[in-house]
């Protein structure tokens, strides 16, 4: 009698603890891996900075897919995306001296040709094309005669470099395939499109750019230089606008030509990505949230 009743209770007895059992924890599926762009924006000696935000964003596990750059942000966009990381950028730098990138031609009312910074890129680079190096890279000119923004991805690396940093009256305009190439910084600023033409799902720029300030315009050459800042900021903020975060260091103060300020600028940029990290990891979650949103819609679509 106790066995056929133990026999009986036990089938209930087990659907209980079945019942009462906690259930298995679910495994989260992981979130999307985004393609990091990072866009340098030109500005001359002041793009030293470039090298300090690369620093800080490897040191905090941060690494950009692809790299767009325009003027002196094509130089150092240039070299990282071949490889170097940001101590040997450092180190590059350190030993640069303006005289290696300078060659004036009395032909050409005095200009830089460009010759210099074109063979002294290629050097670096062991003559390496744009896409063949470690990482997708393209340098942001301006067609002269068209006013049109052209986006270098393959070809002649030195070439392509020197071509998005012409400043026009200071560089003679590089002819490629016929055609007359300017600093790109008169048309893209900061280069935001052409990293996302790369592919780039989230966008973080670089703006070291000269900013119009009422004490410049005292004279002719203080008018025009003026003027182009004006230009440059108006293009700037549109194309800012389509960035992710935007990162500012401060090196206003630091002129065109102030190679010898190379640590400060550095310096400054290493202080700007760690003061906009908190800024640049939240909004990584939010796309990275966003891109799965996504995925998922697009694959319940698929399925019906």
């Amino acid at each position: 009698m106790k066995k056929r009743l133990l026999f009986c209770l036990l089938p209930i007895c087990l659907l209980a603890a079945c019942q009462s059992a906690p259930p298995l924890p679910t495994q989260e599926k992981p979130l999307p891996k985004l393609k990091i762009g990072l866009a340098l924006g030109g500005g001359a000696a002041k793009g030293f900075a470039h090298i300090g935000v690369i620093k800080m964003l490897e040191a905090q596990g941060i690494k950009p897919d692809v790299v767009s750059g325009t003027s002196a942000g094509s130089v150092v966009g240039v070299l990282y995306a071949s490889g170097l990381d940001a101590f040997a950028l450092q180190e590059r730098s350190f030993a640069l001296d303006e005289a290696q990138i300078r060659d004036v031609s009395l032909f050409s009312g005095g200009l830089v040709k460009g010759e210099k910074l074109q063979n002294f890129v290629n050097d670096l680079l062991h003559y390496r094309p744009l896409d063949k190096l470690g990482k997708p890279f393209a340098a942001v000119s301006t067609e002269l005669d068209t006013g049109r923004r052209v986006f270098f991805e393959r070809g002649n690396s030195g070439q392509a470099v020197r071509a998005s940093s012409s400043i026009p009256g200071v560089f003679e305009p590089v002819v490629i395939n016929g055609k007359r190439y300017v600093d790109g910084g008169i048309v893209s600023p900061v280069p935001v499109d052409a990293a996302h033409e790369l592919g780039a799902d989230f966008v973080i720029a670089v703006d070291i750019s000269r900013k119009a300030s009422d004490s410049e315009a005292k004279n002719l050459f203080g008018i025009v230089n003026q003027s182009i800042a004006i230009m440059g900021q108006k293009l700037g903020e549109q194309e800012l606008a389509r960035a992710d975060v935007v990162i500012r260091p401060k090196v206003g103060k630091i002129g065109a030509t102030d190679f010898d300020q190379k640590n400060v600028a550095i310096l400054e940029g290493e202080k700007a990505l760690l003061a906009a990290l908190p800024e640049i990891r939240q909004k990584m979650l939010e796309k990275q949230k966003a891109l799965a949103e996504k995925q998922i819609l697009m694959s319940s679509q698929a399925g019906k």
